[in-house]
């Protein structure tokens, strides 16, 4: 008698072997509440509370608006909830706005090693697919933390790399920690969660082009991220065959999207410490609402200026020191940086940053609207601001930053912040999220209704049913 015929399933989970995603699948299966530090489950829903609060501010801002008119006009009401909105969504479309909404400020947190936006994508996945399932609280948090750790390993592999050759890990990379943990909420077993990893290799994407134009387009990817997570799950559950080596194979993602800069990549960051090492111990949470690689000079011209007592009209040049593998992203092209053409544009350049921090001693929303980007003191100053890579930059284990101030009266002053404020070396401490949070949030909602949303998400861990918990963030 002739041996059946394995079926294609069988066929590919065997070619499987040992791969990445294996040991991820096996990692998102497996890991229980259990079995995670108190101390990291405490970070996780604080980085869910610092993430609600910028998702509550950015209702007050047109792309808010418009995104919900366009989303919601595509398939109509569903039952997922909107975050600081009344309205209700099919469960991709809510992820994908909810993903916007806490992405839209660029106030979100960022893995620093991995140089990507990890909780802007793992939290509204986790949080529509687990309202999705009638998920508890600790469902939830624990799918989040597989998120979480999935994305920032991957993108800690390319050490930066994707950035240098205009692809954005948030959308990109993020979709293979969203299908992990969206497979775990909808029941995947270990070779499905394999698969999807596969699967979400033809579905994440993220340019940084907008950074050409300050176009809204990058506010999209942690969304996209996460609507690309939740059907490579779906289709993987149902045995849609995918990639077995999504990864490392000849066509992977490393491969494919990195080219000759593949070559520096360290696999073995993909699936080092599972279990034992904790990354969301490596995410920074913001003090600025701008990108994350500003944040060290930022902080260094507001210490000049104040310990200086520094007028604008004192100063004459203005050298910044900033890593090599930032300067594509902040400092180029030199004539879009020293005048930015929206909020979103000021947000990712150095030379206006720097300039409003000198001016103002201080960075934050405020520095981002109309009058501050017509505000001629700070436009003279960015005049003034140039840049050089930075030789002792410990990149990406941090993001620092210098900032040397020539004076009329020929005092050179500088100062150097060699861990960003926020990161693993400098992390802000709970309450410190708790007060952002709070800040952010009454600028969309009563000061009533944020504490009632501060006391859910701090107390998730015993709601029954998430579905509970987003109604009260949605207002509902």
């Amino acid at each position: 008698m002739q041996p059946a015929a394995i079926s294609a399933v069988e066929a590919a989970e065997e070619a499987q072997g040992a791969s990445i995603a294996n040991t991820l699948a096996d990692f998102a299966h497996d890991l229980r509440y259990e079995d995670i530090p108190a101390t990291v489950l405490e970070r996780a829903r604080h980085l869910m509370l610092d993430a609600t609060g910028i998702a509550l501010a950015s209702t007050r801002w047109d792309f808010a608006h418009k995104s919900l008119t366009a989303i919601g006009g595509l398939a109509g009401v569903g039952q997922c909830s909107v975050i600081g909105m009344p309205a209700t969504l099919p469960l991709r479309d809510a992820v994908m706005m909810n993903g916007i909404l806490v992405h839209g400020l660029d106030y979100d947190d960022t893995h620093v090693p991995g140089v990507i936006h990890t909780t802007a994508s793992a939290f509204p996945t986790a949080l529509g697919t687990a309202e999705h399932t009638g998920a508890s609280g600790q469902e939830m948090l624990t799918a989040y933390i597989v998120g979480v750790e999935t994305a920032a390993r991957l993108a800690s592999v390319a050490k930066g790399a994707f950035h240098q050759v205009g692809f954005h890990p948030t959308g990109l990379v993020g979709a293979y920690g969203c299908a992990l943990l969206a497979g775990r909420l909808m029941g995947a077993n270990p070779a499905q969660l394999a698969m999807a990893q596969g699967i979400a290799l033809s579905t994440g994407s993220g340019s940084l082009e907008f950074l050409e134009d300050g176009a809204w387009t990058k506010r999209l990817h942690p969304g996209w991220a996460g609507v690309a997570g939740i059907t490579s799950a779906a289709l993987a559950r149902q045995g849609f065959l995918g990639p077995t080596r999504p990864y490392e194979g000849r066509f992977g993602l490393f491969p494919s999207h990195l080219g000759p800069l593949e070559a520096d990549c360290d696999y073995g960051l993909a699936t080092a410490g599972l279990g034992e090492t904790w990354e969301i111990e490596q995410v920074a949470v913001k003090p600025f609402p701008a990108c994350h690689f500003i944040h060290g000079c930022a902080d260094a011209a507001i210490a000049l200026a104040k310990d200086h007592d520094l007028q604008p009209e004192d100063i004459v040049r203005i050298k910044t020191l900033v890593p090599r593998e930032v300067i594509k992203t902040i400092c180029e092209p030199v004539e879009k940086k020293l005048r930015p053409v929206s909020d979103y544009d000021a947000k990712f350049s150095l030379h206006f940053i720097v300039a409003a921090a000198l001016a103002r001693r201080r960075f934050g929303l405020a520095e981002l609207e109309d009058e501050a980007l017509h505000d001629k003191t700070i436009l003279d100053l960015a005049g003034k601001v140039s840049y050089e890579a930075d030789p002792n930059s410990p990149f990406p284990r941090s993001y620092s930053g210098e900032v040397i101030v020539t004076t009329r009266d020929g005092r050179e002053l500088r100062h150097r912040e060699e861990v960003n404020r926020g990161a693993a070396g400098r992390p802000l401490a709970n309450g410190e999220i708790v007060d952002k949070f709070m800040e952010n949030a009454r600028l969309g909602v009563s000061a009533e209704r944020a504490g009632r949303i501060r006391d859910t998400l701090l107390d998730m861990q015993n709601a029954p049913d998430v579905r509970e918990v987003a109604r009260v963030l949605s207002g509902r």
